[in-house]
């Protein structure tokens, strides 16, 4: 890629840590298992001097990798790329490994890349609904969530201020790979006075119960009769992505009509965008994070660009939003924390 340039390579953190302020690097990327400092000892010391520099993790696709990750997630890093698995060949490897790291180095480096770095289109529909209108006053029966880069440490901040007596239940999709979800679902869990899981096929949407899409399959919300169902489905990527926000949005719209309230958080592309649409269409509502505290306002920004949003809010604000949302036409214990 011409916009970016490779100013240093170091062998393990320790080197890594003394070449900083020399070659002054506007993002940082870590391989997890390095010798003398690895990637959680280096992250560490690196916060503690440079908070805001942007680092990207290299990982495993394996459950030790995923829960590495996630630590490394908690002490600050950015995004994550996972190194391939079962592949033919060293030019396979590296066109794996470039096609998911130069799309997040454009994202985390937008403002110094410019306006030329978009990391991926933006909706070739334009919505003609430009004006957000009036805030829907029926009441809410699904919380749906979709989010990308950010996302993680936005949901581990967002979810255990909801309040267990939650009257609907939330479904999330957040891109990540098989393996990291079930472990993400499981830390969410740990924090949460809701019970959170991975969603497997089948399952039930209940009151108080958070599932969240796995790894390589999309969410589907389906009507069975007088039941709502998950499904599962491998149909091909959205947006680039699988699971896609604008896949479960849809199915939400279709099944629940106005009553669904969906949250677009921080993120890269624009999946989520045509999704919001279509539940704005339905009746539902929207509301997405702010780009203040978005680590990349691609997939909100998508969605105010379009004029979808009814509401901008910083993370912080948002469990009070949706508390206050879902508390329509039914009592509600307030936010948490």
């Amino acid at each position: 890629d011409p916009d970016i340039t490779v100013v240093g390579t170091a062998a393990n953190g320790r080197i890594a840590l003394s070449k900083l302020l020399q070659v002054a690097p506007d993002l940082l990327t870590l391989d997890i298992e390095m010798p003398e400092l690895d990637g959680l000892e280096t992250l560490r010391e690196l916060r503690k001097t440079h908070p805001q520099l942007p680092v990207i993790m290299f990982s495993t696709l394996t459950e030790r990798g995923a829960s590495a990750t996630f630590d490394a997630l908690s002490l600050g890093a950015n995004d994550y790329v996972t190194k391939p698995a079962n592949v033919g060949s060293v030019p396979e490897a590296i066109a794996s490994v470039r096609t998911q790291l130069i799309p997040k180095i454009r994202g985390l480096c937008a403002a110094k890349l410019g306006p030329a770095a978009a990391v991926a289109p933006r909706p070739t529909v334009r919505s003609s609904l430009t004006q957000p209108g009036p805030r829907p006053t029926g009441r809410v029966d699904l919380l749906a969530i979709g989010s990308s880069t950010g996302g993680p440490d936005a949901l581990t901040q967002l979810l255990p201020l909801l309040p267990a007596s939650l009257p609907v239940p939330v479904v999330i999709t957040q891109h990540m790979p098989p393996v990291f979800t079930k472990l993400f679902a499981q830390r969410l869990d740990s924090k949460c006075a809701l019970t959170v899981k991975e969603a497997e096929d089948g399952d039930v949407p209940r009151p108080g119960l958070v599932l969240v899409a796995p790894g390589d399959q999309h969410l589907v919300l389906e009507r069975r009769g007088d039941r709502t169902l998950v499904r599962l489905t491998s149909a091909p990527p959205e947006n680039f992505c699988r699971p896609a926000v604008d896949v479960m949005f849809r199915s939400a719209a279709a099944v629940y009509g106005a009553g669904v309230l969906g949250a677009v958080l921080t993120g890269m592309g624009s999946d989520g965008a045509r999704g919001s649409e279509v539940l704005r269409r339905a009746g539902g509502e929207v509301v997405v994070q702010d780009e203040a505290s978005s680590v990349v306002w691609g997939m909100p920004g998508s969605v105010v660009g379009l004029g979808l949003a009814h509401r901008v809010l910083p993370l912080r604000e948002i469990a009070r939003d949706v508390v206050s949302t879902l508390s329509r036409g039914r009592g509600l214990v307030g936010v948490g924390g």
